[in-house]
């Protein structure tokens, strides 16, 4: 038996808990102890995983150890010898990518949400039992932990050599669908939760494409000996989490591809992207990390200013790599493109928080937002990845073409990423810089100054008009409105300086932007308009259309309980959507190497 044997069993799945088992060989003398996570790598929240362990209790020698819990993720067992065995239940009821679930119709878990640790045996060999299910015939495992002895569907023993590699491979169970591809010659297999009709044939097309691009733009080979993507289908959701060797994804099921389609729809090249956006992570945050995160420090949060790079420059990516193994076409591309500038150009808060101070304030904002976020914040997502297109095309720009973020990227592949497993280096706060400056051969520090360190808007349009693309600024043609070219007239609108959403009774202010129509009236979120100059609300989008900018309008809302009346005068729609198109002498740009074939 291993230094460290789990042991794990869907207990009740009517009441959502899973029984687990750690047995320690050799415990410490003066007393074990034992913690559980209180966030998961790649979602920078303390989550308090050990709030779902309802049940808890050691025994050494046939007999009970007193437990004592020391905080809120960590208990201590009385001195006992050899081995200690600990007994507890998880609650899973969190249909997400982030904890665990479990109901009669699948499984799922996180190590962070299940394995304790044994506080100085982390480095320890592991060894996992993952058992079945009394009763649920058909049930299997998908998982990347490395099988020591499996049986049918593949419950049996798994190893890691650590806990930091026993955590970051997630389990699927259950009755679910699955396919295999090679991409490079590396095994991947895809597997898909939940209720769907995917077709699986256009599926592994599209991602075998995907995946090798990525590898050959980092090199081969591939930094995992097999991949596994793991699906669950809903009714509308959406989200990803990487993992080593593997990524745990949510979509809406009529996302998937079927097979009578012809074309690709939106929401598949949103999916398509998602599983992008994380299969890149496999090499820029999973190996190319922070120094923060080297190793994570899992017992409280772990500061970096460099998530705009780690997150930011993935969601760059992510839509490039969907370009570069022809999934979109260049004016797709830049259609997805249009939308991101769209959405940072209506977030006020980017001109309150840079990029760094984004990143460091991820535990306390980006993933705690409320009503006034976009009054506060910018998501270095978004403008990260605006933040990457820029430096790629300035790299392009200043080297003629001969440079470009694919280099710095291939070359922290080399120093940080590629050894990472052996020498457990990670970037610098200050190195990430350097290097890319280092790689590009020119100066780049008024560039980073500007992207990272101020809230200056990025020069997007005049980078983008050395590589061949025109650029359009209007107004939206309404509340849907993402962005995209528009070729028709263009009539000036109103705003509220508000978004919205549905409710019962009328429509529902969800956020309120500061300075806009709404914040000048007294409105605030969470109010819910419900008649404007005593007519009864129905469409806003109608409604507006009807009036011009400076008009006054009586509005009456109910916040709360409370019916309350205000005076909104109107302002002119901003010209904050963004529409990109191709100009026609493109391909004699350096468009010509950035995203023309």
């Amino acid at each position: 038996m291993s230094a460290l044997h789990y042991r794990i069993r869907p207990a009740d799945l009517a009441g959502h808990y899973f029984d687990v088992t750690l047995t320690i060989a050799e415990p410490a003398t003066d007393g074990q102890v034992v913690w559980l996570p209180v966030w998961i790598p790649g979602s920078y929240l303390i989550r308090e995983f050990a709030r779902n362990i309802t049940d808890i209790a050691a025994r050494a020698g046939g007999k009970p150890v007193t437990l004592s819990k020391l905080d809120k993720h960590r208990w201590q067992a009385a001195p006992a010898a050899g081995p200690l065995v600990i007994e507890y239940r998880v609650y899973a009821f969190d249909l997400s990518v982030r904890g665990a679930w479990l109901d009669d119709t699948r499984g799922f878990f996180n190590g962070t949400s299940v394995f304790l640790a044994a506080a100085g045996h982390e480095g320890l060999p592991c060894e996992v039992e993952i058992v079945a299910p009394k009763g649920n015939a058909g049930w299997r495992v998908a998982t990347t932990l490395p099988a020591v002895k499996l049986k049918d569907g593949g419950f049996g023993r798994y190893r890691a050599r650590n806990y930091d590699e026993l955590i970051d491979h997630p389990v699927e169970l259950g009755t679910f669908d699955d396919d295999s591809f090679k991409a490079c010659g590396v095994p991947h297999e895809i597997v898909i939760a939940g209720r769907h009709r995917t077709d699986f044939k256009r599926l592994k097309k599209d991602l075998k494409k995907i995946c090798e691009a990525q590898i050959r733009l980092f090199g081969e080979p591939a930094p995992f000996d097999r991949y596994l993507f793991m699906t669950v289908a809903t009714g509308d959701g959406y989200g990803g989490l990487e993992h080593r060797a593997s990524t745990a994804l949510i979509t809406a099921r009529n996302d998937l591809p079927l097979a009578h389609e012809t074309d690709r729809k939106t929401g598949y090249i949103q999916y398509l992207g998602l599983c992008s956006h994380e299969y890149f992570h496999s090499w820029n945050v999973k190996r190319i990390k922070p120094a923060a995160y080297a190793p994570y420090p899992l017992d409280r949060e772990a500061y970096t200013r460099l998530l705009w790079a780690f997150e930011g420059i993935t969601s760059y990516y992510d839509d490039l790599m969907l370009r570069r193994a022809g999934i979109i076409t260049p004016q797709q591309y830049l259609d997805l493109l249009a939308q991101t500038l769209t959405g940072v150009e209506r977030t006020p808060g980017r001109q309150r928080q840079t990029l760094a101070d984004a990143s460091l304030d991820a535990w306390v904002k980006y993933y705690r937002q409320d009503e006034n976020s976009p009054n506060a914040l910018v998501s270095y997502y978004t403008k990260g990845a605006l933040a990457a297109l820029c430096l790629d095309l300035t790299i392009r720009q200043k080297t003629g073409g001969e440079k470009s973020l694919d280099d710095v990227m291939r070359a922290l592949w080399q120093r940080f990423g590629k050894d990472f497993d052996r020498d457990g280096r990670g970037v610098g706060e200050d190195e990430w810089e350097r290097v890319a400056g280092e790689v590009a051969g020119v100066d780049l520090a008024a560039f980073f100054e500007m992207a990272i360190r101020s809230t200056a808007d990025l020069p997007v349009a005049e980078l983008l008009a050395g590589f061949g693309v025109d650029v359009q600024r209007r107004v939206p043609l309404g509340g849907g409105d993402k962005g995209g070219w528009h070729d028709g007239k263009l009539v000036p609108g109103v705003s509220i300086g508000a978004r919205i959403g549905a409710d019962a009774a009328g429509v529902k202010l969800t956020q309120v932007f500061e300075g806009g129509a709404a914040h000048a009236a007294g409105l605030s979120a969470g109010d819910v308009l419900i008649a404007i100059d005593g007519i009864r609300l129905g469409s806003l989008d109608g409604v507006l259309a009807g009036y011009q900018h400076g008009s006054r309008l009586h509005v009456h809302a109910f916040r709360r309980d409370e019916l309350i009346e205000r005076t909104l005068q109107l302002k002119p729609a901003a010209a904050d959507t963004w529409g990109l198109k191709l100009r026609d002498d493109a391909a004699n740009t350096l468009c010509a190497g950035w995203i023309l074939d």
